[in-house]
């Protein structure tokens, strides 16, 4: 045997390993669309009180199909979701809060719901890998902004006014009333946390997605802050204003085509002693960094969903999901900013401070 044929030997062992673990791989991609299903019938708020329940029970109190329910509760036990004992099913606590409770920042709902509709449109990518084009956020199914917002503004509430905000240093010139535009803030979850904590601030929300500011503009309705913030559809590179005390961009800035040039904006429109605060995915700067479960979603999420957006704008910089600091901050040094930190961070976030 040719020392090139002892290389590429198969060890069947080792290839029936990796055969059950792709099958295993086969049922976690289905169980998205499952997670999806039991949040959107209501399933899992069913059996958020942790009592037994029968797939015939499940189905009264939901008002759908016992077939289905019996089948979904069959994959939930097999995946570990929820346990199984003498016919009937249990939702552990800890699960019920990440999956019902969209107040905790464990909140998981909005991050399977935003998975599948970035893989439904997976043979859109396909086409666009052949030829080097993109796919713009807008043309998404409209799961990927739902669950976006859902996935990331938990986290938000838990950490932007308590922890990021003073990271940052901004707090006194927040409660004293600062200006504070908010570029990339698509349904404006962020703009609103920011008001209803700073009322003596103003705010102007940005994002190019029409229809993402007009929810927008509904949620301060709502929320009884549209007093004091002003949306508009308007690119990064793009939005109005000057004078500004802090920008702020939640992560948005890895999925623009032109971040140095939205960075050269921003810079342009802040106070001479402003703070562009840049809240970006968790991530390192090299690729062994992010050899981790939240660094293969964030790598999966950038080559379906953030890698195509940029791609589909001009200048088509594809930074990437996983871009990490220092990545970050070379566009903003490019752009004309002196001094950069890393602020904070969490599991799913790192906090960068940005100034002139």
């Amino acid at each position: 045997m040719s020392e090139t044929q002892q290389q590429t030997a198969v060890d069947p062992d080792r290839l029936l390993e990796f055969v059950f673990r792709a099958v295993d791989e086969v049922g976690a991609a289905l169980n998205a669309g499952l997670v999806v299903l039991g949040d959107k019938l209501g399933y899992y708020a069913a059996m958020k009180d942790g009592r037994p329940i029968t797939p015939g029970e499940l189905a009264e109190r939901t008002g759908t199909s016992t077939a289905y329910a019996r089948e979904w509760l069959g994959a939930q036990a097999a995946g570990g979701f929820v346990t199984y004992a003498d016919g009937a099913y249990r939702l552990p606590p800890e699960q019920a809060t990440a999956l019902t409770d969209e107040s905790s920042p464990a909140f998981l709902g909005g991050l399977f719901q935003i998975a599948v509709g970035t893989v439904a449109d997976t043979s859109h990518i396909v086409e666009a890998a052949r030829n080097g084009t993109g796919m713009g956020w807008d043309e998404h199914h409209t799961d990927v902004h739902d669950g976006c917002e859902r996935f990331f503004l938990p986290g938000y509430a838990a950490n932007l006014v308590s922890s990021w905000l003073p990271a940052v240093g901004m707090v006194e010139r927040l409660e004293a009333g600062a200006r504070v535009a908010d570029v990339g803030c698509g349904h404006g979850g962020s703009t609103i946390l920011m008001a209803q904590a700073f009322p003596r601030s103003r705010f102007v929300g940005s994002d190019y997605h029409a229809a993402s500011i007009e929810v927008a503009r509904q949620r301060a309705e709502q929320a009884g802050v549209a007093d004091r913030i002003e949306f508009e559809v308007a690119g990064a590179d793009g939005f109005s204003g000057t004078g500004f005390d802090l920008v702020t961009t939640f992560d948005a800035l890895h999925d623009m085509g032109d971040p140095v040039g939205a960075a050269r904006h921003v810079l342009a429109s802040l106070a001479a002693d402003g703070t562009w605060m840049v809240v970006e995915p968790m991530a390192g700067d090299s690729v062994e960094d992010n050899l981790n479960p939240i660094g293969r979603a964030y790598y999966g999420f950038s080559t379906l969903l953030c890698t195509p957006a940029s791609l589909a704008q001009p200048g088509a910089m594809a930074l990437g999901t996983q871009a990490g600091p220092a990545r970050i901050f070379a566009v903003a040094a490019e752009a004309g900013f002196t001094r950069h930190r890393s602020a904070a961070e969490t599991p799913f976030n790192r906090v960068l401070e940005l100034r002139p």
